[in-house]
């Protein structure tokens, strides 16, 4: 099965829960059971809810996130404490996936093997934005839905494995959209602008936007960002411009998904790119994220 299709399959499974949230069970889930997916749980409000033995946040409506990061296990726990003091237990059956080998050559070799000051500046960068997406904020502006923050061309996916000038390297964590630079790219969800930077080592000009309970959207690669840290935003407001900033062969978007450090798959909350749009970008080249 092609991606795109297993992408339409998983992407109606959205309009399809587990469980009705009106059924009379206490502990319910939506969303694709597979490795790169983000899933919504809903119990009864007020009760406290572990996800492999790590707390998470309860909204005041009782709903909760699970993510499923690129090589979850098979079986993933969820056990609530009722308010009355009942426990329910569910282990979620994880699908497994195959993943794209995606090879890359021509970068520029310090893009590959940073020398010792490059890979200090690297991880003082990394700090600031693993912070940015450990915010655990109680808004719940991830029930918006998600639309696509930019359109053309796919030109990477989730979970691939890269070679980069003939050296293997971390798999691809984002989606890459191929596009002119300074095409525009707007909100994929309601949120607030949690983090801002004009010039990372790999990544570039990078935004992020914090949805609420951990799941923050990323943008990297950008040619000019249009908010500031702290600004709300709806889904659809123009937020930034595609560039090629950081670590590309060619001008792209590179939006990620994490819920906290799960690191998610952005096409299972949107489906496929609507076709008329996608057949507009014809950007030459292979581009790749940081």
């Amino acid at each position: 099965m092609n991606i795109g299709a297993m992408i339409r399959i998983i992407h109606m499974l959205w309009l399809c829960p587990l469980l009705a949230w009106g059924a009379p069970a206490t502990l319910n889930f939506s969303g694709p059971l597979i490795q790169g997916g983000l899933v919504q749980g809903r119990t009864v409000p007020g009760s406290q809810v572990e996800v492999e033995g790590r707390r998470v946040r309860l909204s005041d409506e009782g709903i909760f996130l699970v993510g499923l990061g690129r090589d979850a296990p098979a079986e993933t726990q969820v056990r609530v404490r009722l308010p009355d003091g009942r426990i329910e237990e569910k282990q979620l059956s994880v699908a497994k996936r195959q993943y794209d080998i995606q090879r890359i050559d021509n970068l520029p070799p310090s893009k590959v093997t940073p020398n010792p000051e490059q890979l200090e500046r690297i991880e003082r960068e990394n700090r600031l934005i693993r912070a940015a997406r450990q915010i655990d904020s109680p808004r719940t502006d991830f029930l918006t839905g998600f639309i696509w923050p930019a359109q053309g061309r796919i030109s990477g996916v989730y979970g691939s494995q890269r070679i980069l000038n003939g050296e293997p390297r971390q798999p691809h964590y984002g989606v890459d959209i191929a596009a002119p630079v300074g095409a525009r790219v707007v909100a994929p969800a309601d949120g607030v602008v949690s983090f801002v930077h004009e010039d990372m080592f790999y990544t570039g000009a990078t935004l992020v936007l914090d949805h609420g309970h951990g799941l923050s959207s990323s943008f990297l690669h950008l040619h000019r960002i249009l908010v500031r840290e702290g600004q709300r935003v709806r889904r659809g407001d123009p937020i930034a411009e595609v560039g090629a900033s950081g670590r590309v062969t060619g001008a792209h978007l590179d939006w990620r998904i994490n819920l906290f450090d799960e690191r998610l798959d952005p096409q299972l909350l949107v489906g496929p790119m609507p076709k008329a749009e996608a057949l507009k970008s014809r950007a030459p080249g292979l581009e790749v994220g940081g």
